[in-house]
């Protein structure tokens, strides 16, 4: 062969694909439609002139701020994290496998409307354009993005119905090599005792001062868990708030005309199944009436990371119509019953952002997939509503729901859905004012609030909690509400629960001298949080030793544990909590006596998902607590290894209060900064801003914005 032909055939070697060369030219292409303004603060303004354009400069910008968690949640969401973890992770990402399957993913995004695949695509190629253009940016595992992967992702419109499935018993059930034991501690996951959820706040133009609907939106999620964007288009998409990484809407946010707020719901839209399997042959059966269906069985393949390289683990996994097994419970089998309609749930995610009036918001909720959500809305109209809950199925109320039922019996199969109007909803209530903070509807708004008596015991059987009660108190009663004084509500100092979990305690009888010394340095006491506040110290780890008590207790009577420690336990063990509480302070700050800020702080040390802590480095003191003892304000910290002070980890993250009038005025503060990179000024230029309750003004207005931009540029071009 001649040395032209050589060369020939190289060139022909070493040329791209034209399908490479047009799909990099069509990212760029599309690009040139989005512009992204990042403001002085780093909070990203995309403008696209169609939504997929818009969700384009989303996910682009997204990456820009922290590709690292994008990727994770979606490797997490495949059920991918034993492939970079190992082993260990092998039943997390089984437990996702039973429900999030690649190839049905594919089918349904193939069958969704054109629009929402178009928003896929989209969703896709900002990601794929950020990689093409950072080529120094290696991702951990997933090189390339799909569009069927935003569907693995939307589940009950954020994602955690599945993670109610226990990985041990899951492990107990397929795990055929019982002797060898997996831990379940992950680089990627917080495991802390702190109670998840948000608070919501809707007031009605008769209770504010400027005649204007005002509204707070304030999740409690782990730090760092979503970004504040800002995300328009020339189709009508104006939307505002927060984004969880690598979702392509706005999950808490605003637009000029209305607000929503999600809280986590207990509205029951999960359930158990008892299945009576039956074995004939080499197959399996499960009853159902006078009927014996077989058991569809499907084998799930979970690659993993080993010192050898990537191997796999295979399981044969069984389903009956109730959903997949996931454990067994004395000789019955388990099956769980989740929402599974991805698509719609996408749907109703998305269309809510552009939604500009009540009836166009109340429309999406009636596509009822927001199985794990409350939802508070208020809007520029001066309407305030509210939804406990969204999607949860019709059942016979004879049944004991809380507890798994049998399936073999056809009676407790689902009747279909609750329509909106059948779930408990308030809508403009007498007094003005709408909350809800994890807790029951029937105090959401004080005494305009709906009665449990009209509904089935499923549909909320939320306890009140002791943010709910605080919540209601700040409210009530007031009638010329600002921005400034909701966001003083929002911050109010006093913990609510210990004026309910210390009088016991005080009313006490000890003959220790030092014991009654700390009980009348807490009667003192106002229940007010405060960076100098040493009571509150001793009073936050007097509660988590108590709660730890509370839970050796075997016999616990029914009910939440907050009621048993409230007036269950032993006084015995009440003295007993405060006298480790005391021990506990004194050995690790030299007395009882330790101001709340000496102990109670913020740190970042770098942008890993779990992060380090260390009492020799630099962080902030924070006067607000965990909101499991009322702080609405809710600041979930403890201490970890080789530390002595407490680091949150979770509770306020993304926080913005709302006036809609004739214009939208809103002030937001974020967890941190806005940037997950420890080299970017926005990676912590607004901690200590976080730390004393101060708020940043909202640039929503486009010449509020480039009066504030400090970079301008097209996705590819910065």
């Amino acid at each position: 062969m001649n040395r032209t032909v050589i060369f020939v055939l190289l060139l022909i070697g070493c040329k791209p694909s034209s399908d490479a060369i047009s799909e990099a030219d069509k990212w760029k292409e599309q690009a040139q439609k989005v512009t992204i303004i990042r403001d002085n603060y780093g909070v990203p303004h995309i403008y696209g002139k169609s939504d997929a354009d818009a969700v384009f400069g989303l996910l682009y910008a997204q990456c820009e701020d922290d590709f690292n968690r994008v990727e994770m949640n979606y490797i997490n969401a495949m059920g991918r994290l034993a492939e970079i973890e190992g082993e260990k992770e092998i039943f997390r990402d089984l437990r996702m496998k039973l429900f999030i399957d690649p190839e049905d993913m594919k089918v349904k995004y193939a069958e969704s409307p054109d629009w929402l695949r178009k928003l896929m695509d989209a969703f896709a190629d900002g990601i794929n354009y950020y990689l093409h253009t950072h080529p120094e940016v290696k991702p951990k595992l997933i090189d390339r993005f799909e569009p069927w992967m935003a569907l693995t992702f939307s589940e009950g419109s954020i994602g955690g119905d599945i993670e109610r499935t226990s990985i041990q018993s899951l492990k107990a059930f397929y795990n055929e090599e019982t002797e060898k034991e997996v831990a379940y501690h992950s680089a990627y996951f917080i495991e802390d005792d702190e109670p998840r959820g948000s608070n919501g706040f809707a007031i009605a133009p008769k209770n504010t001062k400027n005649g204007n609907s005002l509204f707070l939106i304030n999740p409690h999620t782990s730090f760092f868990f979503r970004s504040e964007v800002h995300v328009n288009s020339e189709e009508g998409l104006n939307a505002y708030g927060a984004v969880t990484w690598g979702q392509f809407f706005v999950y808490q946010g605003f637009n000029d005309r209305l607000g929503w707020m999600h809280t986590s719901t207990y509205a029951d839209a999960i359930d158990e199944y008892l299945e009576t399997v039956i074995e004939k042959g080499d197959k399996l059966y499960y009853q159902h009436g006078d009927l014996e269906k077989e058991l569809m069985a499907k084998e799930i393949s979970v690659p993993y990371l080993s010192d050898s390289g990537m191997v796999e683990k295979t399981f044969m996994t069984y389903r009956t119509h109730h959903g997949p097994i996931v454990r067994a419970e004395g000789d019955k089998w388990v099956s769980f019953s989740i929402m599974e309609k991805p698509v719609e749930a996408l749907t109703q995610s998305y269309s809510r952002t552009k939604a500009k009036n009540y009836e166009a918001f109340k429309a999406t909720m009636d596509i009822r997939t927001n199985s794990s959500n409350n939802t508070v809305y208020a809007d520029a109209d001066g309407n305030i509503a509210y939804f406990h809950g969204n999607y949860i199925p019709k059942r016979d109320a004879s049944f004991d729901w809380r507890k798994p039922v049998d399936g073999s019996n056809p009676a407790t199969d689902y009747k279909g859905l609750h329509t909106v109007e059948e779930i408990v909803t308030l809508l403009n209530p007498a007094g003005g004012w709408i909350q809800n903070c994890n807790s029951t509807p029937f105090t959401a708004a004080g005494e305009d609030s709906p009665g449990r008596e009209s509904y089935a015991t499923y549909i909320a059987p939320d306890y009140e909690n002791y943010r709910g009660l605080h919540a209601v108190d700040v409210l009530s009663g007031k009638s010329d509400f600002t921005l400034e004084s909701l966001i003083a509500a929002a911050y109010d100092p006093k913990l609510t629960g210990f004026s309910k979990l210390l009088p016991p305690l005080l009313a006490t009888s000890t003959e220790d001298p030092r014991i009654r010394e700390a009980m009348e340095f807490l009667n003192d006491w106002n229940y007010e949080f405060g960076e100098e506040s040493e009571e509150t110290t001793l009073a936050v780890y007097y509660g988590q030793e108590l709660l730890k008590k509370a839970r050796t207790v075997g016999d616990r009577p029914p009910g939440s544990i907050t009621d048993f420690m409230e007036s269950g336990i032993q006084p015995e063990l009440r003295i007993t909590a405060l006298q480790s509480a005391m021990d506990i302070l004194e050995s690790d700050f030299g007395s009882w006596k330790a101001p709340w800020g000496q102990v109670n702080r913020y740190q970042r040390l770098d942008g890993e998902i779990r992060q380090p802590f260390n009492d020799e480095k630099e962080s902030l003191p924070v006067a607000f607590a965990s909101g499991r003892w009322g702080s609405l304000a809710s600041f979930g910290s403890r201490k970890y290894p080789g530390t002595k002070k407490m680091y949150g980890t979770g509770g306020n993250s993304f926080v913005a209060i709302v006036e809609f009038g004739d214009s939208l005025k809103a002030k937001s503060i974020s967890t941190g900064g806005q940037s997950g990179d420890p080299n970017s000024p926005h990676f912590d230029d607004q901690a200590l801003m976080y730390t004393k309750g101060q708020f940043k003004d909202v640039l929503y207005y486009k010449n509020d914005i480039e009066s504030n931009a400090k970079e301008t540029y097209h996705p590819g071009n910065n």
